[in-house]
């Protein structure tokens, strides 16, 4: 399985749209003579088999620019929650009629729960000629489903987030999974439950690192290095991890200052991946 981590920023994305913090002004700066390089972060979204899509966010566009991806072979999306860097619906309705000929995959099919096709057809209402909406399928999930498509499969579990809405995927495909923890703080206690009664064993783990070296609230719906510690540690004593998993920590904020310094200390120093944008993984 190939995996692309296109983005890898939190929801203003790095540096912040309107942000002049100091961290902000000087990567601004160095944007500017050419010298960002992958402290440089767009919204978060992850590729698999570029053909399903965890999230598609407002830069959407710029990932297909800037990587080259063909976004009209996507097949499938999951959606994790309707927050609009997670979600902009307003792009779909430029998947076919003038607007895309010759795509790789006509049809796609977007999973989410009630609340994110609620904002897809309140987004696209407006515009969607029916051309394209003729190739697109909205299917609700909720919590502890198990949704299967194609030669893929998926369960969903809640996360801990602003609601109860937000949720996480176990994705797997040819032997093969991936663990999407994003966007959550501590996973609760029935998610560790449901993954515990699946008995999978899990070949990358997707983390939620919002927060990076910065202190969180045990009630924090977000992520920092100590809390991915944590869930770590639990996958592994509940052998839904072992040694041969991969744990990528992704989904950065400005006000964590994710500098390459930064992220590489989290490599070095507790053995994470930090993904960047444009990241490529194979399993």
């Amino acid at each position: 399985m190939k995996i692309q981590y296109l983005g890898t920023a939190a929801a203003e994305g790095v540096p912040a749209l309107f942000c002049n913090c100091a961290y902000c002004r000087a990567l601004r700066g160095r944007i500017a003579r050419g010298e960002g390089g992958r402290e440089v972060r767009s919204r978060a979204q992850i590729l698999l088999d570029g053909e399903l899509s965890i999230e598609f966010p407002p830069d959407s566009f710029y990932h297909m620019a800037r990587f080259g991806v063909d976004l009209s072979a996507v097949r499938y999306a999951l959606i994790t929650h309707s927050h609009m860097d997670h979600l902009c619906a307003h792009d779909l309705v430029l998947r076919g009629y003038k607007y895309a000929h010759e795509m790789t995959a006509p049809h796609l099919t977007l999973f989410g729960n009630r609340e994110v096709l609620d904002v897809v057809e309140e987004c696209t209402r407006r515009e969607m000629k029916g051309e394209v909406a003729n190739n697109l399928t909205l299917r609700a999930v909720g919590a502890f489903e198990e949704i299967a498509f194609d030669d893929w499969k998926a369960y969903t579990m809640p996360a801990r987030h602003s609601s109860r809405e937000p949720l996480l995927y176990l994705i797997e495909r040819g032997g093969k999974r991936v663990l999407h923890l994003t966007d959550t703080g501590l996973l609760p206690e029935e998610s560790f439950a449901f993954l515990g009664a699946l008995n999978r064993r899990v070949d990358v783990v997707t983390l939620d690192c919002t927060f990076l070296f910065e202190e969180a609230s045990a009630a924090a719906r977000h992520m920092g290095i100590a809390e991915n510690i944590a869930v770590r540690s639990r996958l592994l004593s509940m052998g839904v991890a072992d040694e041969r998993t991969k744990f990528v920590i992704t989904h950065f904020s400005h006000n964590s200052a994710p500098s390459d310094e930064a992220v590489r200390r989290a490599e070095r120093e507790y053995g994470f991946i930090a993904a960047y944008d444009g990241m490529l993984l194979e399993i």
